[in-house]
């Protein structure tokens, strides 16, 4: 299993919609680096759900129900061959992490959210992952 962690601003897509939705396509990525990401991604991996711009933290955590296909949000004309999954909502997580919060902490200076802050859609390594899941109060995997 891999993990990762996928970002969208709250006002344009939040959790509770996601929560709503139970499974959605995560659309609308046009970033190569996060586009080949949402390629590597399989079925049952699971991905932190982060709130970007508006609250800066992760709020939940999400599984991968269908891997990469073409994203049908691509507007005619469009280059690219953009791509989505379907991601589920798993469940909040107990107490959100935020940004802060893990910048303020040297032990997670590696993480990509903050390496590659710009990037929507990340890997997470396990270590990370399990840290992060602690700081949350999240137990379930």
């Amino acid at each position: 299993m891999q993990y990762w962690l996928v970002k969208s601003e709250p006002d344009a897509f939040s959790w509770d919609q996601q929560v709503a939705h139970g499974t959605e396509p995560w659309t609308g990525v046009r970033n190569h680096t996060a586009k080949l990401n949402l390629k590597a991604m399989r079925k049952g991996d699971l991905a932190f759900f982060y709130h970007s711009n508006i609250g800066k933290e992760i709020v939940g955590v999400v599984e991968v129900a269908r891997e990469a296909y073409p994203d049908p949000t691509i507007e005619p004309g469009e280059k690219g061959d953009w791509v989505c999954t379907d991601m589920r909502a798993v469940g909040p997580m107990p107490t959100p992490v935020t940004l802060a919060q893990l910048k303020a902490d040297p032990a997670f200076a590696e993480l990509p959210l903050i390496r590659q802050s710009r990037l929507s859609v990340m890997p997470i390594s396990p270590e990370f992952w399990r840290a992060i899941c602690k700081l949350g109060g999240w137990k379930k995997g």
